[in-house]
């Protein structure tokens, strides 16, 4: 249960509790205020139950509480039998005023006192921008921290949602998982909420449901934090990015750098001038530099495969990216040829492709006449075993085993530059024989 519940759930046993100090007191008069009174219990008894069912979809059957609860909901029933006894209704309202006291102690006691937090990623290929803050919460002994993949869908041209992914069993396996549907959001409310998807319905390609949009989710937290899930130059943020739906409800925003911190407070005080950006903008960095950090080709765990053909070769890590696409199109696609056809019959080098993970349904919804040929490059290059084709959802193996970067620029320079290894941008432009 979350602190959120927690003292909600005990705010509602002390409005019971002066409901039945009223209820005393106006016992005297219960001859004339028999209409009030009844509606007072049965306000009493509608508070008992929903706290009795808060308990038991958290905990399950047979607490205390509940049981304690039942006896105080028959008591309000006899109350409304005895109003007209004074004696009898006033030694009940006593008995009742020692229960709901029970009751507090045994709420107290039965939901400890701890953190609840969630978080909510979509792609597990995005886990990353989340991991670092998950492990410290993971290891707070006062936090219950849960690990929800939501689902997403793909995009029509015309905005309508196409095929719905999910990705809980992508996961690592040292990460637990949760499915979506077995947790209660608007029961357990948790104090905290973590995401890494900025655009609600403002993403053209891809749309996680709808229930997980920053919008929605602020009803059931009262702390929704905001992790992008790219990394940048750290110079500065475009007004964008810097102005999604994220960043309109998310009580904290976190951000690499300072600089960031002043765009995502500039712009979004533009939009937002009641937005307080000064308190929930919080520049602590990214935990996808804390991971990149810390891998190597010694350390990553890769298919036996990769280990094979990379012996004792460079290996190139070539990135593809959606915006190089875009923006370039028929050309794009002429540079991927070419660079197959460079890497293909090389024995000192091995190509490791790694095309962003939306690539394919990118093209779908945006660019549907290059679909087709995408698709034959694709195939050429994995039938003609040209590289080392990556289409997993952790990147950080191709990062550990990989000798250089190559390919657009992304979020991913940004990381690979903390590698120390040597980064090339290429120019789609330029043909090499």
């Amino acid at each position: 249960m979350s602190r959120t519940t927690r003292k909600h759930l005990l705010s509602i046993t002390d409005t019971i509790i002066k409901a039945n100090k009223a209820l005393k007191i106006s016992l005297p008069m219960a001859a004339q205020k028999k209409e009030p009174l009844i509606q007072l219990l049965s306000d009493c008894q509608d508070s008992a139950i929903s706290i009795g069912e808060s308990m038991e979809k958290l905990y399950g059957e047979g607490t205390e509480t509940v049981a304690e609860l039942e006896v105080y909901c028959e008591n309000l029933y006899q109350m409304t039998l005895i109003l007209d006894k004074p004696i009898e209704a006033k030694e009940l309202c006593r008995t009742m005023a020692g229960q709901l006291i029970r009751i507090r102690r045994l709420i107290e006691k039965e939901a400890p006192d701890r953190l609840e937090a969630v978080f909510l990623p979509y792609k597990a290929s995005m886990w990353d921008s989340l991991e670092s803050i998950w492990r410290a919460a993971d290891a707070d002994p006062d936090c219950d921290a849960y690990v929800i993949p939501i689902p997403y869908f793909d995009r029509n041209p015309d905005g309508s949602f196409r095929e719905e992914h999910y990705e809980g069993k992508q996961f690592p396996k040292n990460v637990p998982v949760m499915s979506y549907d077995e947790y209660d959001f608007g029961s357990r409310m948790p104090d905290l909420i973590f995401i890494h998807n900025p655009y609600d319905a403002g993403n053209y390609v891809t749309s996680v449901h709808p229930y997980f949009y920053s919008k929605n989710l602020k009803n059931f937290t009262e702390k929704l934090v905001y992790v992008p899930y790219f990394v940048l130059d750290g110079e500065g943020i475009s007004e964008e990015l810097a102005t999604s739906a994220a960043t309109l409800y998310a009580d904290y925003i976190i951000v690499q750098t300072e600089k960031e911190r002043e765009d995502y407070i500039r712009y979004g005080s533009k939009i937002n001038p009641q937005g307080n950006y000064e308190k929930r903008v919080l520049a602590l960095g990214s935990p996808k530099i804390d991971k990149v950090r810390s891998v190597n080709r010694e350390n990553v765990e890769v298919p036996d495969e990769w280990r094979e053909r990379i012996q004792e070769k460079k290996v190139i890590l070539y990135n593809t990216s959606l915006n190089g696409l875009l923006k370039n199109s028929g050309a794009y696609l002429e540079k991927l040829e070419n660079v197959f056809s460079l890497f293909r019959d090389r024995e000192d080098a091995v190509l490791l492709w790694r095309p962003h993970p939306l690539m394919e349904s990118t093209l779908l919804s945006m660019r549907p006449e290059l679909y087709t040929k995408y698709m034959e490059l694709k195939e050429w290059f994995q039938k003609e075993a040209i590289g080392i084709y990556d289409d997993t959802a952790d990147m950080y193996p191709a990062i550990g085993i990989s000798d250089a970067y190559y390919g657009d620029w992304s979020s991913l320079v940004w990381l690979y530059r903390e590698t120390g290894k040597p980064v090339m941008i290429q120019d789609v432009e330029v043909q090499v024989e």
